[in-house]
């Protein structure tokens, strides 16, 4: 892999196609090669400025904004190499698809995006599989996460679910998107139905990036309803009016019955015992969405092979 510097400075101005995405997901298709976190580096110290300001990462770019973008070195490498057998698992993993949306069945395992140390993700996949078609992520899953990811194919629609999605977390007036996912739980759950509304900040703590619970952090509601008791496990819906980083994944502990294998926010005796039982992921999972667009699009995915395995195995 070599370096391509860029010696100047350069000037972009937003067109209306272009607007309405995120100022980090803007740089991060406009600098190819340069990781992230390099990115919000350049961001933090001022270096890139929209209209001769500073702005954050979440910032939504808007058609005449003037982007500053200061000179640096990008990877000039060869295109993100996919193996066939991704390929194939994603072409099988189609939901729902039209003119407007692709919605997939997410496998575990594989980043939506890739990155310095990932070679491909679920993006750079796609991509391979539609090269001549316009494919962004409306939205995001972790990692280990399976269920229903939304990819937008052309920049009207991806501006509208993008609104969509914020207005869901302002509790706005029109429709927003609608997010219920499952995952099982540690420990018998007895509270019945409840909705947990705990503020999340994101900390930095020896090195480590995480979500914690905190009176000055950004809004969180999510809604937690039993579904089944299994062997010294629950399993829950769980309904969310924001989508916030680990959101789910900290609620969960915050209730006192965190997510199956989650090594981040959970408890590691249970993942211990759990993972005789044959989980060797976190237990969430995407299983129900429904779009705003048109009439109203709603999708649902099937419990994965390993998760259902899993339930059987702990069935009482």
């Amino acid at each position: 892999m070599s370096e391509k510097p860029s010696n100047t400075v350069k000037m972009v101005e937003i067109s209306s196609d272009q607007a309405g995405q995120r100022l980090d997901n803007f740089l991060l298709t406009r600098l190819k090669g340069v990781p992230k976190s390099h990115i919000y580096r350049l961001l933090r110290s001022g270096q890139v400025r929209v209209n001769k300001g500073r702005k954050k990462p979440a910032y939504r770019i808007e058609p005449g904004d003037s982007i500053r973008i200061p000179p640096v070195r990008t990877a000039e490498s060869a295109e993100a190499v996919v193996p066939d057998s991704v390929l194939e698992l994603l072409k099988k993993a189609r939901l729902f698809e039209n003119s407007d949306i692709l919605v997939l069945n997410k496998p575990p395992g594989i980043a939506v995006h890739g990155g310095s140390e990932l070679k491909f993700g679920i993006i750079e996949a796609v991509r391979k599989i539609y090269p001549d078609q316009f494919i962004e992520l409306a939205h995001r899953l972790d990692r280990e996460t399976s269920g229903c990811l939304v990819l937008a194919k052309n920049r009207d629609t991806l501006n509208t679910l993008h609104r969509a999605l914020r207005n869901e977390e302002n509790a706005g007036k029109t429709p927003g998107v609608e997010k219920t996912y499952l995952a099982l739980l540690a420990g018998l759950w007895q509270q019945g139905e409840k909705t947990i509304a705990l503020p999340l900040r994101k900390v930095r703590r020896s090195g480590e990036h995480r979500v914690e619970v905190s009176d000055d952090g950004q809004q969180a509601v999510s809604h937690f309803k039993l579904v089944q008791h299994y062997k010294n496990s629950s399993l829950m819906q769980i309904k969310i009016d924001t989508g916030r980083t680990h959101q789910i994944r900290v609620h969960a502990a915050a209730s006192g019955h965190p997510i199956a294998g989650d090594s981040k926010y959970g408890d590691a005796a249970f993942n211990r015992e759990i993972k005789k039982a044959g989980l060797h992921r976190l237990f969430l999972h995407a299983s129900h969405i429904v779009l705003p667009l048109g009439e109203g699009i709603s999708v649902h995915a099937p419990l994965s092979e390993d998760l259902s395995q899993l339930l059987d195995n702990i069935a009482l």
